[in-house]
């Protein structure tokens, strides 16, 4: 007998929104378990939150019973960071009957010095800590040690790493390459706006730096932001050393081609984690990751074939990156280690059987 529920979402994110991309592979990976899991939206955007709540308050009775699978991030459900009215949706889902189980796909608030930064922090912390106190489950994309405010005791809740939005890794191994072909690093996605120099000038800092001991290396940039950064990347990057591509946001069976054929990912996304998808879809295609270490870095990612520098050391990447471009026996162990890390923690197999488990639970 197939059971059915809903994973419930905010406003789109544009140009591409990686949590509808996480819903619906975990539909696909839930669906051989007997669990049919169906994705909607809460239009506030487009209706103003009154009417969206209105709308809910009709549709929700036909849900009783179901398991709501909320997903959480702060600019999915405000205009600025302040999710104000998140925590009436849950009382509206509690009050027909649903069971409500929250995804934190970013528990953590906004940083920043700023008042306006300052108030954020404080108005988001308070609403994770009311919607955690309202919902009958909860998952958390990164360890419950790793956050930075106090949870409430209950619900207790479940660390379930994001999975790669690709297709299953197909491509071979980095060590059953062409050894003539040259060695190629993966950028995937650069933040826009204000942060978009200083991530530039650690790619080239370290591709300058490997591409002085790595003759004809590539550096392929895609994803979001790829194209806004282009004409820094071009400034920046040694191009009479270094092949540089820069494309834009890919399809998935694009992404996943692109980094079956890259020998490295280099991530500067702020520091790695268990809830950052572009660095687990390097994983997931079974390739070494040089990145920086934070204070969300711990276990799975740190099984996965990961060297990892000091966050913001720009000198400790460029060495990271250089190693594992150098020398092929470490690179083809950190490339093991990715391949079992995916199939063990981040496959949408392994995903949808722990959220099976926690959609069963009574």
């Amino acid at each position: 007998m197939t059971e059915a529920c809903v994973a419930l979402l905010g406003r789109r994110d544009e140009p591409t929104d990686a949590v509808e991309e996480y819903c619906t592979w975990l539909a696909r990976g839930l669906a051989p378990l007997g669990i049919n899991l169906e994705l909607a939206r809460v239009p506030w955007a487009r209706t103003g939150w009154r009417a969206a709540l209105a709308d809910l308050r009709r549709h929700a009775p036909a849900w009783a019973g179901r398991v709501i699978l909320v997903q959480y991030t702060a600019l999915a459900w405000s205009e600025r960071g302040f999710p104000t009215r998140f925590p009436g949706l849950l009382r509206v889902l509690r009050a027909a009957g649903a069971r409500c189980v929250l995804v934190f796909h970013d528990a953590k608030p906004y940083t920043g010095a700023r008042l306006i930064d300052r108030a954020r922090r404080a108005w988001q912390t308070r609403v994770m800590r009311s919607a955690w106190a309202l919902a009958d489950g909860v998952v958390l994309t990164v360890p419950l040690e790793r956050l930075t405010w106090q949870p409430p005791p209950s619900p207790v809740p479940v660390f379930l790493p994001v999975g790669a939005n690709l297709p299953a890794r197909s491509g071979a191994a980095v060590s059953e390459r062409d050894a003539g072909a040259p060695l190629t690093v993966a950028v995937f996605g650069v933040t826009g706006g204000e942060h978009a120099p200083r991530e530039v000038a650690d790619i080239a800092l370290a591709v300058n730096r490997a591409a002085a001991r790595v003759s004809g290396l590539r550096l392929v940039v895609f994803g979001r932001g790829a194209e806004d950064a282009r004409m820094l990347l071009e400034t920046a990057i040694d191009r009479s050393r270094v092949a540089l591509e820069v494309r834009g946001v890919l399809p998935e069976q694009e992404v996943a081609r692109t980094l079956e054929a890259a020998d490295a990912l280099l991530f500067v996304r702020d520091h790695i984690s268990s809830r950052r998808g572009s660095a687990i879809a390097g994983i997931a295609c079974g390739l070494p990751v040089v990145a920086y270490e934070g204070a969300e870095t711990a276990a799975p990612i740190t099984d996965a074939g990961v060297l990892l520098a000091p966050l913001g050391n720009r000198e400790a990447l460029a060495h990271a990156l250089e190693q594992v471009l150098t020398d092929d026996g470490l690179r083809a162990v950190l490339a093991s280690r990715s391949r079992q890390a995916a199939e063990q923690f981040f496959s949408w197999k392994a995903i949808a059987a722990r959220y099976a488990d926690l959609i069963r639970a009574k």
